[in-house]
Order: C-alpha cells, then sequence, then structure tokens
C-alpha cells in the first residue's frame, strides 16, 4: 500500500509545478479567456482560438496542451457602420447587449497522467462611460486518466495499483472579474473553486484534493510614433498555500499587424513571442528557454496559437438579434 501511494503522489506530481495541476500558456494576453471567464466576449466580437504546447521538448513524456476555445458576445443591435476602428461604433457596439458566452475544450498531457476537459461560461458586462467592467462564471470538468503503458515497474508489480481507478471524473467552478478600456485591462479569477477530491479507489489510499488557484493579470498600452506600441503585461498566480509566481514582460506592436514580446517567468525561464495578424486572422509563436537546472536537460518549450475574430458582418448581427 505504501508503494502504491508513493506512486500516485508521483503521478500528481508529474503536473507541471508552475500551473499548479493547470495547464500553463505563455501568450496568455492572446486569449485571456483561457484563464478568466469574465472575458467571454468583452469586445463585442467572435473569437475562435486553438493553442498548442510543448513543454520541456526532450523530455520524455513532456508535458503537452492543446486547447480549443470560443467565446462571443449577445448583440441585442448592430453599430451603424460595424467593423471600422471608429471610436464611438465600438461604444454603441458594447452597450448594446450585456451577455457574453464561451467554452473550451482541451486535453493536457503531462508525464503518466492525460487530462481531458471543457469549459462552458456565461459573462455578464457593464459599460460605465469608456470602461467596461464584467463578472464571468464557469462549469469546468474533466476525465483524468492514468496511462499505464507509460508505467515501468523495476520491483514486482503492486497487486494494490490494479485496484486503481484509472479514470477519474472531475467537476468544478471557475469565476473572474475583468476591468477593460480602451488602452487596459486588468482581471482576477479563481479557477478550481470546489477544490474538489481525486479518489482512486482502495480505501487505504490517500485522496488528493485540487488546489484553488487565484490568477491577476493585466496590460496597458503606450501608444508612441510611427504605429509603434507597448504593452506591458503581468500574469500572477497562487494558491494561498505556496509560494506565488509571475510572468513579467512586454509586447511590442507595429502598425497593429505585427508584434514581438519579451517576458521573464519567476520560475526560472525567459520567454520569446513573435506574430502578426491579417485581416481577421491572428498568429503568434512563442519560445521558452528554461534557466533553472533543467536547462540542461530539454530543447526549451514551444507554443503556438491561432486567433479567428469574426463581428463586422450582417449576418452575425442578424442571427444575435434573437437574443
Amino acid at each position: 500500500m505504501r508503494r502504491s501511494t508513493v506512486i500516485i503522489g508521483l503521478l500528481l506530481a508529474s503536473w507541471p509545478l508552475w500551473s499548479q495541476q493547470m495547464p500553463m500558456y505563455s501568450q496568455y494576453m492572446m486569449n485571456r479567456f483561457l484563464l478568466n471567464p469574465a472575458v467571454a466576449g468583452y469586445d463585442g466580437l467572435t473569437t475562435i482560438s486553438l493553442t498548442a504546447r510543448e513543454q520541456w521538448m526532450g523530455l520524455p513524456y513532456s508535458p503537452r496542451t492543446v486547447a480549443l476555445s470560443a467565446d462571443s458576445r449577445l448583440i441585442k443591435s448592430r453599430s451603424p457602420r460595424p467593423g471600422l476602428p471608429d471610436r464611438r461604433n465600438v461604444m454603441n457596439l458594447l452597450r448594446s447587449g450585456n451577455v457574453g458566452v464561451g467554452g473550451y475544450l482541451y486535453n493536457d498531457r503531462s508525464g503518466l497522467i492525460d487530462r481531458t476537459g471543457m469549459q462552458v461560461s456565461y459573462a455578464y458586462h457593464i459599460w460605465m462611460q469608456e470602461h467596461q467592467l464584467s463578472f464571468g462564471i464557469s462549469l469546468t470538468g474533466f476525465q483524468m486518466k492514468v496511462d499505464e503503458r507509460r508505467m515501468e515497474f523495476e520491483e514486482e508489480y503492486d497487486p494494490l495499483m490494479g485496484q486503481l481507478n484509472k479514470a477519474l471524473y472531475v467537476p468544478d467552478v471557475n469565476s473572474g472579474i475583468h476591468l477593460w478600456g480602451p488602452s487596459y485591462y486588468v482581471g482576477v479569477s479563481s479557477v478550481q473553486m470546489l477544490q474538489s477530491v481525486l479518489k482512486f479507489g482502495h480505501d487505504g489510499l490517500q485522496d488528493f484534493r485540487m488546489q484553488r488557484t487565484f490568477f491577476l493579470m493585466g496590460g496597458y498600452a503606450f501608444s508612441l510614433e510611427n504605429g509603434v506600441k507597448i504593452e506591458p503585461v503581468v500574469l500572477a498566480q497562487t494558491t494561498f498555500r505556496s509560494m506565488y509566481q509571475f510572468d513579467l514582460g512586454s509586447k511590442f506592436y507595429y502598425s497593429d499587424q505585427y508584434w514581438g514580446g519579451l517576458s521573464y517567468r519567476s520560475v526560472g525561464a525567459v520567454v520569446f513571442m513573435v506574430g502578426f495578424r491579417y485581416e481577421r486572422f491572428h498568429m503568434g509563436y512563442a519560445y521558452d528557454l528554461s534557466l533553472n537546472s533543467m536547462s540542461h536537460q530539454n530543447h526549451g518549450s514551444h507554443e503556438l496559437m491561432l486567433n479567428f475574430r469574426f463581428g463586422d458582418s450582417e449576418r452575425r448581427y442578424r442571427w444575435l438579434e434573437r437574443y
């Protein structure tokens, strides 16, 4: 029984330590909805995003995450000239509907554990002159599965391992607040609020509980000459039972079509980012360079994020007018 308990502990420890049992994203600023349900539909557009991440390349069974998300605003009436970068049109658009909805599917592999889950989110937006305050909540659920094909025993197979639940189904709730303005955003969110218990099946085995995690993220864009903008960004997270971790960096935009970025992660990594926009399509790439003791054991981490943003078509507004 002791050996089985140790093995289960190692299974849970195989999740990335920085993320506290949550998938890690380097380009969180491109899709803040993944970390805060209050972001759903905040800008009045429909956004579909795909994120693929390979972490610590070169290590066996290194973390791998794929996430597909979509969120939208339920607009009641359209702006007089949709799609044009007119400030008054944007304000009219966001005043015409208060409800945002969204959801995403993801698969997160780390060590011996595969986790497949989904989230459905509801957000309510309150327009305050030139600012917007949003509240969001989401229902989540995932299946955590132990892949026995990756397990290797140096000693005789422990019969208690045969009594483990090979697949666990875990429900939970997330919530968040988001404040957004013409040149800034700041948000606070809490995930795994129920701190669901992971029951592995045998009465003699210890149960493990998910840790409630809090995120704080924000950014502020400074406009310079010749279409250049600088946006400092920050992401901090804690469980209040462990030390906090943070990402601190900045993105640089040129003509709102090209960008690059650099950030520092407190657990020992530097992140390099590049990307571009073509009409409704956005693409970003990030490379994480480890600075800690793992730097000699892996080839860094790679992350690709694709965004499609819609919202300037008559057909979309006719569809949303039902609400």
